[in-house]
């Protein structure tokens, strides 16, 4: 066996490997899951024995605490910028290299023509960074700057998962800097953009602009989840190791050295023809390449000739940046439209008179959002300056104002346009067209569009109704963690909606065999299994229909958790759906519950209440529910375990009433005032003017008695009674965080035992921790949990205290 010191660095030797393996290589030799396992023993030993970690540790990948700021680094060889050149090209394809033969030409007067070679290589839409590693270990990491001056970023980009940490092979120098791009892949560019939607946050216009923000993040914990990238293109010095004499070798030893390069898409010609003729080649591909690059550079291949050719300015002579054809262009507004989304986000998008940008003819441009083609002021008739950069949608960057489209029109002496003839006018010139606004209602499905209070983007309010949301509302609802229905997956709901075979939720336990056969025969869904035993040959042709309507009516008893989740209402995740569960018990009374009780309940606030209100109150909503409910569909009902006489005491309800604000402090006082009672507060006439003008409203004294009834009835059947016999006052409302691994229990299994006996499950420990329950190769979370006194349990005293 070994002991701590040599298992923490074998680990770490050999995780290090595996990461090379799948992130640089693309050829990991061992699952996710082995990976995994070994990464928690690590983080468990470097917890014990914290005074043993490695520099090199794969552990300090996820990001550590935040900086106050960042430290300047001086760069020994300063990262010079490059010259540019461009090719302009036709609308035929046809490139313009005049620039490029200049450039030649100037290299073969520089070296008194001598022999030459070129290395043509990607121009990355990202940010320069250097490395330095001491004895092969990644010691500091530095941006460009201004080129002398940079910023140390050590901490970021030691979560890059291609950076090696330590260098690989058995060549490795005492020192190196190495040059590089920092970039985000396109996959991981849109995924972090969808989760950012989601989340109502900032969209990244590009992924330059995203890899920028993330690499410069104090917090290196958020840089490490939004997966950069690093591409090596150079050494700066180097001493020790391979001393190469040509910059293509160069490139050759950093990949020996564990770095990525950008395989296939860098050569070394021996006349410039060959290298514009490269260039052209991943120009034509460039959209198809899994990052943003805007050119190519070329560089002169020996380094002796760079050394003869030397520096003009700050830049040098023996390389250039020939950057690929402009991707702005001038075209005019002839119309703007609205998208709908999948997931209901309204866009609007101008459709323009065609024009050749970035090497394709573009006829419609995003203007994201409202506000910002408010902010930049684009109208029908504008023209406009349309960019394609790195063949992201194509966007308009800016209107050009002297080219609006203008009318003769009255105006009165402040410029105003006097439409009723009223005033004292003149005659002057004003815009055609008015500025732009989102329709009030979607023009798919009617709904009316909303934009909730601090987020930029607009959505249908539709949900299911909306025909742009159906497939990725039904495909949430059949999903793993909503309704889990087997053999009912993207694929089949997508060739249903496809085909209009499906509309609703009901629609699905309506399906039968001849309508999925029908669905089969018109060619959009094969049947999964490739290789088939004799006897599945020899079974019925529709088994594979029998089994998906099987799986649909397994899903017809769901918790009531899961079916909630299932729905789609927006914000309500998996965490409050089951809080709805465990505070109501039952759809019946979920479907009536008041918004300002809604935004008592924890981890419920009103953005959340107001949705879930709404959703109920919804007229289409209800019909397509009950339908849900007509064909079978019973969600379970459960205890009800969150005591109402707590989340719902009047100075908490009375605080999230609508258009009335109220601290809790004077919610109490008023409450007081009315005799503790709804009664008081609806009719007592000695209640303050405000309360009074308040309650007078139609709406409000609704809302009043309906609040009123709902206490009522769940208060009366009990309060403490309401919560389950056997349910344990040291687990209700009480938070538990799970880490390592328990012996009989998988995680979710515990975290469902917690939360069915009214506890919450969180992933991260905090002084508002009840308890944390650690099993083998449980890391800092048992750590910290021990350093603020929180209680420990074993899966045996979890189990003791569920039990109790």
């Amino acid at each position: 066996m070994e002991n701590p010191v040599q298992r923490i660095r074998s680990l770490t030797e050999l995780l290090n490997r595996y990461a090379y393996e799948y992130y640089t290589l693309d050829t990991p030799s061992v699952p996710d899951a082995e990976y995994d396992k070994l990464f928690r023993e690590l983080q468990a030993l470097e917890a014990e024995y914290p005074q043993y970690r490695e520099k090199d540790s794969p552990t300090q990948r996820v990001g550590g605490q935040p900086l106050a700021g960042f430290d300047s680094v001086v760069h020994t060889v300063p990262m010079l910028s490059l010259n540019n050149a461009f090719s302009p090209q036709d609308e035929n394809g046809v490139f313009d290299h005049t620039e490029m033969l200049a450039f030649d030409e100037r290299i073969k007067s520089g070296l008194s023509g001598v022999e030459y070679e070129y290395v043509i290589e990607p121009k990355f839409d990202g940010l320069a960074v250097s490395l330095l590693y001491q004895n092969g270990v990644l010691v500091q990491a530095a941006t460009r700057g201004d080129g002398s001056t940079g910023e140390d970023v050590t901490q970021n980009v030691r979560t890059i998962s291609n950076v090696p940490l330590r260098l690989q092979g058995s060549n490795v120098p005492e020192m190196i800097e190495v040059r590089g791009e920092v970039l985000m892949l396109k996959a991981d560019f849109a995924a972090l953009n969808a989760k950012q939607e989601a989340e109502g946050q900032k969209i990244f216009a590009n992924p330059r602009n995203a890899a920028a923000g993330s690499l410069r993040q104090l917090d290196s914990r958020i840089t490490a989840r939004r997966r950069l990238h690093f591409f090596a293109y150079g050494i700066a010095r180097i001493e020790g190791g391979n001393t190469c004499s040509e910059h293509s070798k160069e490139l050759a030893y950093l990949s020996t050295l564990g770095f990525s390069l950008p395989h296939g898409n860098f050569g070394c010609f021996d006349n410039i023809g060959s290298v514009l003729a490269f260039y052209e080649t991943v120009s034509a591909r460039r959209a198809e390449l899994p990052y943003e690059i805007d050119g190519m550079v070329v560089k002169v291949n020996s380094l002796a000739q760079q050394d003869m050719l030397g520096y003009i300015s700050r830049a040098p002579r023996w390389a250039i940046a020939h950057k690929f054809p402009a991707e702005e262009a001038l075209t005019v507004v002839e119309a703007i439209d609205v998208q709908v989304g999948r997931t209901g986000a309204v866009t609007p998008v101008a459709r323009l008179k065609p024009v050749f940008v970035g090497g394709v003819t573009v006829t419609n441009a995003t203007l994201h959002n409202e506000g910002e083609a408010r902010r930049k002021d684009v109208r029908e008739g504008d023209t406009v300056v349309v960019r394609r950069a790195g063949d992201v949608i194509p966007e308009v960057v800016r209107i050009v104002p002297e080219r609006r489209p203008m009318i003769v029109q009255s105006v009165d002496a402040g410029g105003q346009p006097d439409l009723f003839g009223e005033k004292d006018n003149t005659v002057g010139q004003v815009p055609k067209y008015p500025p732009y606004s989102l329709p009030a209602s979607c023009p798919i499905c009617g709904s009316g569009i909303e934009r909730e209070e601090g987020e930029a983007v607009a959505r249908c309010s539709g949900g299911m109704l909306c025909q742009a949301q159906r497939a990725q509302g039904l495909i949430h609802f059949a999903s793993r963690k909503a309704m889990d229905i087997e053999g009912l997956g993207q694929k089949q709901i997508e060739a249903l909606v496809a085909q209009d075979l499906v509309r609703h939720f009901a629609d699905i336990y309506r399906l039968n065999v001849p309508i999925l056969q029908r669905m089969k025969e018109n060619g959009t869904v094969e049947e999964t299994d490739t290789v088939k035993t004799e006897a599945q040959k020899k079974s019925s042709p529709t088994k594979w229909a029998e089994n998906i309507l099987a799986g649909i009516e397994t899903s017809k008893t769901p918790d009531l958790a899961r079916f909630l989740f299932a729905l789609g209402i927006r914000h309500v995740g998996e965490r409050t759906a089951k809080v709805l569960a465990q505070a109501f018990g039952s759809l019946e009374r979920v479907r009536r519950a008041p918004e300002p009780l809604l935004a008592c309940l924890p981890d419920i606030g009103g953005v959340v209440a107001h949705s879930v209100a709404q959703f109920f109150a919804s007229p289409e909503q209800n019909t397509m529910l009950d339908d849900l409910l007509a064909v079978g569909v019973l969600p379970k009902s459960q205890p009800v375990v969150l005591n109402p006489a707590e989340y719902a005491a009047p100075q908490r309800w009375l605080a999230r009433l609508p258009d009335f604000k109220l601290s809790e402090t004077r919610a109490a006082a008023l409450w007081d005032l009315a005799g503790c009672s709804v009664e008081g507060l609806l009719h007592d006439k000695a209640l303050p003017i405000e309360w009074q003008q308040w309650r007078s409203q139609l709406k409000n004294k609704v809302l009043l008695e309906q609040i009123q009834n709902f206490l009522t009835e769940i208060l009366s059947e009990g309060g403490q009674q309401m919560v389950s016999d056997g349910l344990s006052d040291k687990v209700v409302g009480k938070t538990f965080v799970l880490t390592g691994t328990l012996s009989n229990l998988k995680r979710d299994e515990a975290q469902a035992m917690i939360e069915a006996a009214g506890g919450k499950v969180s992933g991260s420990v905090s002084k508002k921790t009840d308890y944390v329950v650690a099993g083998e190769a449980a890391g800092s979370k048992l750590e910290k949990a021990r350093s603020l006194g929180i209680a420990v349990l074993d899966e045996g005293g979890l189990l003791a205290l569920l039990q109790s």
